[in-house]
């Protein structure tokens, strides 16, 4: 057993059918190219609103709590460098339930991000063709029109199309976009600075609607701009020398993008025309600005060359996450077909090493999120919700993997893990909450019916893994438990309250609704901690995915 046990730990699990032409600037700017999507043409006027000058503030939060999470990722992508990872690593550390839970919430936070970039192209798009979006208001944010939803579905196609070039073309091409999403909001932040009004930073005060305007900021939009870091772990089954390549792609794509979004901030608060400002942030009534933030505030400063352009950006930055999204959630797909939670025919590749069948069902499930959400915001706190609780399932992995494989080679080793790790954890609820149970309880629902379909293919499956249940029985208490607390929460609070549906009852008062889920998360994390897999079961899953099988086999 011993001897078994020393050669299976330095086993690494193998993807089959792809192939490694992706470097270390291709993946660094699959993570800079998801985070800078739709997400910074509308995140500072949506901080902004909720926050006022304090919105900088919401920024540096969500960058700290973010960072910490980015190097997580790092060290567990350097260890374990396979594609759609997000989706895999519960699944060696806790085994088949919690993998194919946190398995399912990678993929549904991916399969959604492409149809909201669609929608952002459409809002954009509302200023030359007003027959895609209905105009946003100070009471509604608009919506997308029939004809719209039409073209969302075309440009969905698209996406899906680009995405049969081989990945070392598609890489090539992710890189031209990222390079000219660069470089506008740098022009942008160069140009606003020309045009700054100093005076703006004191209307209403730095925090005007306190910490629970900062809090809903986060969740509102500025969370869901700052995602996407993991992106090159999606890929890394693709990254030529993936241990050196990997945790550098994901903290250098995630620092540009922070410092970009920061001083994307400072420079909208600074230029705002003073006259917007006589009765708050929240009152921002210029229809070009509501509309698309930058590009109207450039046309009311006189700027009308640097509207156009920010106007063709508003095409070329969220089409370029939603094609790397594409990327990403076929190659999540694969990673639940390898494990078996989702059919062997996820794994299928054509000869130039793209998941087919995974990318084709990626377009096809994106087309039912656009049903029940008819615009940008309505989509953001779902995103944001499903992809920050597949990141909360990293650092429950990373301890896991410190007692189950200390000897693992790691490329990149977080320091202080025994504290960053619960603190990072912690920090994922918080946005979590912060979202509100109007949110949750949509997502609630999609998990539902994601576990149904999974649930019934896994019965059918005869060579679906041993479902190890004794090592996941904390996860239904953690899921069930944010629900409740979100429920009895203060989040969202008025004027942000929904006026109908399922929301909060506010019975938990400020302050203590923070301690709460503190606590909460320490009993769920150091539970987790001691639920993990015994070291030979994690080692058997890991040789398991180390044995190269031909992944074009049906193995039904």
């Amino acid at each position: 057993m011993a001897t078994e046990s020393t050669v299976s730990s330095v086993e690494k699990p193998e993807d089959t059918g792809l192939r490694r032409d992706v470097g270390l600037i291709g993946g660094m700017w699959a993570s800079v190219g998801s985070i800078i999507g739709s997400g910074w043409l509308f995140g500072a006027l949506t901080g902004a609103t909720l926050a006022g000058t304090a919105s900088i503030l919401t920024w540096v939060l969500v960058g700290v709590v973010f960072s910490v999470l980015a190097l997580v990722y790092a060290e567990l992508g350097g260890m374990y460098p396979v594609a759609g990872g997000t989706a895999r690593f519960q699944h060696y550390a806790f085994g088949s339930v919690a993998g194919m839970s946190f398995g399912f919430f990678s993929w549904l936070q991916a399969a959604a991000v492409a149809p909201v970039e669609c929608y952002a192209v459409m809002k954009y798009a509302e200023h030359w063709w007003h027959g895609v979006y209905t105009p946003a208001t100070t009471t509604a944010p608009g919506n997308v029109t029939t004809l719209g939803f039409g073209m969302t579905i075309v440009l969905l196609a698209v996406f899906t199309a680009l995405n049969f070039m081989a990945v070392k073309w598609l890489a090539h091409t992710n890189s031209a976009i990222t390079w000219w999403k660069i470089a506008v909001p740098l022009l942008i932040i160069v140009i606003f600075f020309t045009k700054f009004h100093g005076v703006n930073f004191g209307k209403g005060g730095f925090m005007p609607y306190g910490w629970s305007g900062v809090f809903s900021a986060s969740a509102a939009g500025i969370a869901f701009a700052m995602l996407g870091f993991e992106q090159a772990d999606q890929l890394a089954g693709e990254i030529r020398d993936p241990q050196k390549n990997l945790p550098r792609a994901i903290l250098g794509g995630f620092v540009i993008g922070t410092v970009i979004y920061v001083l994307l901030q400072v420079v909208f608060i600074g230029a705002l025309p003073t006259s917007q400002l006589t009765k708050g942030f929240a009152n921002i009534s210029d229809s070009g600005i509501l509309s698309g933030p930058y590009a109207g505030l450039a046309a009311v400063l006189g700027l009308g060359w640097l509207a156009f352009i920010v106007r063709i950006d508003a095409v070329i930055s969220p089409g370029g996450t939603g094609l790397i999204y594409q990327t990403s959630t076929s190659r999540v797909g694969y990673g639940l077909g390898r494990n078996r939670y989702f059919p062997p025919i996820f794994t299928w590749t054509d000869k130039r090493g793209v998941p087919w069948f995974s990318l084709i069902i990626s377009f096809l499930v994106g087309i039912p999120f656009l049903l029940p959400f008819p615009n940008w915001q309505s989509l953001v706190g779902l995103i944001t919700s499903a992809t920050v609780l597949m990141y909360a399932g990293a650092p429950l992995s990373l301890a896991a993997f410190r007692n189950q494989v200390p000897e693992a080679t790691r490329p990149y080793r977080i320091p202080a893990a025994t504290v960053l790790a619960p603190l990072a954890f912690i920090a994922a609820n918080f946005i979590i909450y912060f979202n509100g149970i109007e949110v949750i309880w949509k997502l609630g629902a999609a998990m539902a019916i994601g576990y149904l379909l999974i649930g019934i293919w896994m019965a059918y499956d005869k060579q679906r893994p041993p479902l190890e249940w004794k090592s996941a029985i904390w996860l239904p208490f953690y899921l069930a438990g944010m629900g409740i607390i979100s429920w009895q929460g203060q989040y969202p609070v008025p004027p942000f309250h929904p006026a109908v549906g399922i929301y909060n009852t506010l019975r938990i008062k400020p302050g203590w609704d923070l301690l709460l889920i503190t606590g909460f998360s320490l009993v769920i994390y150091y539970w987790a901690y001691m639920s993990r897999l015994p070291r030979d079961e994690m080692l058997k899953i890991v040789a398991r995915e180390s044995t190269e099988t031909d992944p074009n086999l049906p193995e039904i």
